[in-house]
C-alpha cells in the first residue's frame, strides 16, 4: 500500500503541473473569449470559439499601432495630462503604466539581473533586477535600486543597496525572473 501511495503522489507530480496550466490557459481563454463573445453573437448570429479573442488581440494591436504613430502622441499626452489631475487614478495609472513599461516597454527596466548580497554576516543572497545605477537626482550616492520579485507571486519590493554588494548574473532576464517566481525550482 505505501508503494501505491507513493507511485500515485510521483504521479500527481507529473500531472499536476500539466493539468493546472492547462485549466489556468481554459479560465483565461474563456474569460477573455467571452468579454466580446456575446456582442459577437448577437451580431453575427454564430458562435465561434476564438473568435473574441482575435478581435481582442488584433484590437489591442491596432491601438499599439496608432499609439506607436505621431498621430496618437498628443492623445496620449492629453489623456496622461487629465489623469494625472486626478489624485486617485493618478496613482493606479501611473504606477500599472510604469510597471508594464518595465516588462514590455520600450525602455525595458529588468534587463539586468543581478545577485545581492543582503546580508554580510551570514553570506544571504537574493536575486533582483538593478532599475537604476544613479540615484544622485534623488540625494543617494553610492548606492543602486534593485527590485527584488517575490517567489510564487506577481509582487515585489525595491531596495536601495550599497552598489558593492551588486553583482551582474551572467543569465537572461526572463530567466532569472523565472528563476526566482518559481522559487528557485525553475533553472533552466
Amino acid at each position: 500500500m505505501k508503494k501505491i501511495i507513493g507511485y500515485f503522489f510521483q504521479g500527481l507530480l507529473y500531472v499536476a503541473p500539466l493539468g493546472l496550466t492547462f485549466y489556468a490557459i481554459f479560465l483565461l481563454f474563456n474569460l477573455v473569449d467571452g468579454l466580446i463573445q456575446r456582442y459577437l453573437e448577437a451580431w453575427i448570429k454564430v458562435h465561434i470559439p476564438g473568435l473574441g479573442i482575435v478581435i481582442i488581440f488584433l484590437f489591442i494591436s491596432f491601438l499599439g499601432l496608432i499609439g506607436g504613430t505621431i498621430i496618437a502622441s498628443p492623445i496620449k499626452r492629453a489623456i496622461d495630462k487629465v489623469l494625472e489631475r486626478a489624485p486617485l487614478f493618478k496613482l493606479i495609472y501611473s504606477s500599472v503604466r510604469d510597471l508594464l513599461s518595465a516588462f514590455v516597454g520600450k525602455e525595458k527596466k529588468f534587463t539586468q539581473p543581478v545577485l545581492v548580497k543582503v546580508n554580510t554576516i551570514s553570506e544571504l543572497e537574493k536575486v533582483g533586477f538593478l532599475t537604476q545605477e544613479d540615484l544622485n537626482s534623488i540625494g543617494i550616492k553610492d548606492k543602486v535600486a534593485v527590485y527584488f520579485p517575490h517567489s510564487y507571486n506577481f509582487s515585489g519590493e525595491m531596495f536601495i543597496v550599497p552598489s558593492e554588494h551588486v553583482r551582474p548574473l551572467d543569465m537572461a532576464p526572463t530567466d532569472a525572473m523565472k528563476f526566482v517566481v518559481s522559487g528557485g525550482v525553475a533553472l533552466s
